[in-house]
């Protein structure tokens, strides 16, 4: 399974945090990133994403949205188990649902620090991937949701979304 962990965008501030939106150059970020992401995709022969999760805070709803208008293939759904204060042992479980399926190509799309710690987690090792940066994404190739099971396929942060490997 391809497993691609997300961060949202860059946000603005907002009197209660689930309720931050994203500014304008996070929308454009995401934008940008989610093209330079497909190209990646295409050129590398990897299935496009079939599912893309998001946490119900409004920046990761808003971020899944628009990388989805990239994706119609893709189904968009809330998960509870990404929203901030939640931990890898929960991802994992969440994940193991979707190992046996059919679908070939999984995103998340939350918050730091879960998304850096998930990358970190699934790669066996700390630091191996920048930590993710509003609108950043590593993409990892896993057959087995635990520690040190997945390989790096590339990760990208803007501005640039130069593909690192």
């Amino acid at each position: 399974m391809i497993l691609t962990i997300w961060r949202h965008g860059q946000a603005a501030n907002a009197a209660v945090d689930s309720e931050r939106e994203l500014t304008e150059t996070g929308m454009d970020d995401v934008g940008f990133g989610s093209d330079q992401f497909r190209q990646q995709c295409e050129l590398r022969k990897l299935p496009l994403p079939g599912l893309i999760f998001h946490s119900r805070w409004l920046r990761t709803s808003q971020t899944a949205d628009i990388i989805s208008r990239h994706f119609p293939q893709a189904a968009l759904e809330a998960a509870e188990v990404l929203i901030p204060g939640s931990g890898i042992n929960a991802v994992n479980h969440f994940l193991e649902n979707y190992t046996e399926a059919a679908i070939e190509h999984l995103m998340l799309v939350s918050h730091q620090p879960l998304v850096s710690a998930l990358v970190d987690h699934y790669l066996g090792e700390s630091g191996r991937v920048a930590p993710l940066v509003p609108g950043g994404f590593a993409v990892l190739d896993m057959d087995v949701v635990a520690l040190g099971c997945a390989d790096l396929l590339f990760s990208a942060q803007p501005p640039e979304y130069r593909p690192q490997a």
